[in-house]
Protein backbone atom coordinates (compact mmCIF):
# COMPACT_ATOMS: atom_id res chain seq x y z
CA UNK A 1 0.00 0.00 0.00
CA UNK A 2 1.32 3.23 -1.13
CA UNK A 3 1.35 6.75 1.12
CA UNK A 4 -1.16 7.99 -0.92
CA UNK A 5 -3.85 4.65 0.01
CA UNK A 6 -2.12 5.43 3.46
CA UNK A 7 -3.76 8.46 3.92
CA UNK A 8 -6.65 8.03 2.06
CA UNK A 9 -8.16 5.11 4.45
CA UNK A 10 -6.87 7.38 7.51
CA UNK A 11 -9.29 10.10 5.60
CA UNK A 12 -11.88 7.92 5.40
CA UNK A 13 -11.78 6.16 8.43
CA UNK A 14 -11.62 9.71 10.56
CA UNK A 15 -14.83 10.90 8.26
CA UNK A 16 -16.92 8.13 9.14
CA UNK A 17 -15.68 8.51 12.91
CA UNK A 18 -17.11 11.67 13.05
CA UNK A 19 -20.40 10.59 11.34
CA UNK A 20 -19.56 12.54 8.12
CA UNK A 21 -20.67 12.30 4.76
CA UNK A 22 -18.14 13.27 1.60
CA UNK A 23 -20.45 15.86 0.96
CA UNK A 24 -20.00 17.15 4.34
CA UNK A 25 -16.52 16.99 4.75
CA UNK A 26 -16.47 18.90 1.47
CA UNK A 27 -18.31 21.70 2.72
CA UNK A 28 -16.35 21.97 5.85
CA UNK A 29 -13.04 21.77 4.27
CA UNK A 30 -13.87 23.86 1.08
CA UNK A 31 -12.52 20.77 -0.66
CA UNK A 32 -14.05 19.46 -4.01
CA UNK A 33 -16.24 16.37 -2.89
CA UNK A 34 -14.89 15.04 -5.64
CA UNK A 35 -11.49 15.18 -4.80
CA UNK A 36 -12.18 13.68 -1.42
CA UNK A 37 -13.67 11.20 -3.09
CA UNK A 38 -10.82 10.14 -5.10
CA UNK A 39 -8.06 11.36 -1.90
CA UNK A 40 -9.86 8.38 -0.19
CA UNK A 41 -9.49 5.74 -2.98
CA UNK A 42 -5.35 6.66 -3.07
CA UNK A 43 -5.83 8.22 -6.71
CA UNK A 44 -4.92 11.41 -5.74
CA UNK A 45 -1.73 12.93 -4.74
CA UNK A 46 -2.50 15.91 -1.93
CA UNK A 47 -1.20 19.06 -1.55
CA UNK A 48 0.07 20.40 1.65
CA UNK A 49 -2.92 22.93 1.81
CA UNK A 50 -5.80 20.02 0.79
CA UNK A 51 -4.20 18.11 4.16
CA UNK A 52 -4.12 20.99 6.74
CA UNK A 53 -7.97 21.88 5.08
CA UNK A 54 -8.86 18.44 5.56
CA UNK A 55 -6.99 17.67 8.91
CA UNK A 56 -8.56 20.90 10.18
CA UNK A 57 -12.22 19.46 9.22
CA UNK A 58 -11.57 16.25 10.82
CA UNK A 59 -10.72 18.10 13.92
CA UNK A 60 -7.29 16.49 14.35
CA UNK A 61 -3.89 18.15 13.56
CA UNK A 62 -0.87 16.92 11.32
CA UNK A 63 1.02 15.10 14.29
CA UNK A 64 -2.12 13.19 15.59
CA UNK A 65 -3.05 12.14 12.15
CA UNK A 66 0.19 11.07 11.01
CA UNK A 67 0.91 9.42 14.58
CA UNK A 68 -0.80 5.97 13.28
CA UNK A 69 0.35 2.44 12.45
CA UNK A 70 -0.11 2.91 9.21
CA UNK A 71 1.87 5.65 8.18
CA UNK A 72 5.06 3.82 10.42
CA UNK A 73 7.49 1.52 8.76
Amino acid sequence: MDIKEKFGLKVKQLREEKGFSIEQLANISNVDRNYISEIEKGKRNVSIEIIEKIITALDTDLANFFNDKGFKK
